[in-house]
């Protein structure tokens, strides 16, 4: 069954170190490993959806050098592909009830993460 309630699908991403707020919507913490010095309360999750994150050899290996930046988006990419994936990752969709998506992550690169490739898988799936 299509998501009609969610036709215009907003999918923002934030850090965990930044203060949530009333806008946020649908709260969804995207890494494998809890963002150190966070709080559930403080966090304020709606899902920690840490099978969506990357594998730990692939996170390992980008270890957020901007250099791998490109190999990494496709590698994470070829992971998010499985049926295995796309179902948790619609499943997380029909979750939000048509709410507004925040991706929530740790790193402290805001230009180089997997919320970013994520934020663009899920959206190409809510679209198909």
């Amino acid at each position: 069954m299509p998501h009609a309630s969610t036709r215009n699908l907003k999918i923002v991403i934030q850090r965990a170190y930044e203060d949530p707020g009333p806008a946020d919507g649908y709260r969804v913490l995207v890494d494998r490993v809890w963002p150190r010095g966070r709080s559930k309360g403080t966090l304020k999750l709606n899902q920690w959806a840490r099978e969506l994150a990357p594998s730990s050899a692939l996170r390992e290996w980008f270890g957020h050098d901007p250099k791998r930046w490109s190999v990494f988006q496709q590698r994470y990419r070829d992971e998010l592909g499985s049926d295995e994936m796309c179902e948790r990752m619609r499943q997380l969709l029909s979750d939000s009830a048509g709410q507004q998506i925040t991706l929530v992550y740790g790193a402290k690169d805001e230009e180089h993460n997997q919320a970013i490739v994520l934020r663009d898988v899920l959206l190409q799936l809510h679209d198909k």
